[in-house]
């Protein structure tokens, strides 16, 4: 594999370029597996999260596979089609009309989620969120690292409401939501690094209206925030 020193570009983004170009001008073969995600890192003299940012933003290409343990597979040797025709989005075209219903009352019950935390919150619960957004704010770029610290706010956010049965109704709706789009989250919502940089921003006006108790504010920034990630999803359906 050919490295090209770095310029003061965007690092993950020029990686991304050179890989990219190397496989699509048969440098890279199909099937030809990448150096490790340390070797890689070490060669472009950046961090692993920045590697991985790049091999994220090839997976979403639909030019590599990621696989369990990080070992990346060259798969394609042409730029991918519409992402609708990957394969494992399959399942979540099969699903259309419930994830349509899931996602209409994910609207209406996060938002109540959201007013009521902002009446009920402790100030334990506002120190855990704040730790969530901080972990969100290193988490940038990285998908797996996003998708978990995204759930885990909305988790705490529905602590904050002490509610048990709102936690159970938010149960029921996010598990299967979540297994249904989980690729489409990990790649459209976590490796795009614009999309998590607003992601980031519209948690933190979700966090500073619970945190100043108001109530009406946080359920403006979730009605943004929803409208912002299923209009991502939809695109999918």
């Amino acid at each position: 594999m050919e490295v090209t020193p770095l310029t003061k570009r965007n690092h993950y983004e020029e990686i991304t370029e050179q890989l990219k170009r190397q496989i699509l001008e048969g440098k890279l073969k199909i099937g030809d597996k990448l150096p490790s995600t340390k070797t890689m890192s070490e060669r472009f003299g950046v961090g692993r999260s920045t590697t991985r940012e790049a091999l994220s933003a090839l997976k979403a290409m639909g030019l590599i596979e990621i696989r369990q343990g990080g070992g990346c597979t060259v798969i394609r040797d042409s730029l991918a089609p519409d992402p609708a025709g990957l394969p494992e989005l399959e399942s979540l075209r099969m699903n259309r009309g419930t994830l349509l219903e899931l996602i209409e009352v994910r609207q209406s019950l996060e938002v109540s989620i959201a007013t009521l935390a902002a009446e009920k919150r402790t100030d334990e619960d506002v120190a855990s969120l704040a730790a969530i957004v901080r972990e969100m704010e290193a988490a940038v770029g990285d998908d797996l690292e996003g998708e978990r610290t995204d759930i885990a706010f909305h988790l705490a956010l529905v602590a904050a409401t002490r509610n048990k049965m709102m936690a159970r109704l938010f149960d029921s709706i996010m598990t299967p939501m979540e297994q249904a789009i989980r690729e489409v989250r990990r790649v459209e919502l976590y490796a795009n690094r614009s999309v998590a940089e607003r992601l980031l921003a519209e948690h933190k006006a979700i966090f500073g209206a619970v945190a100043e108790r108001d109530s009406a504010g946080a359920a403006e920034s979730m009605k943004r925030h929803l409208r912002h990630v299923e209009g991502i999803l939809t695109k999918y359906l």
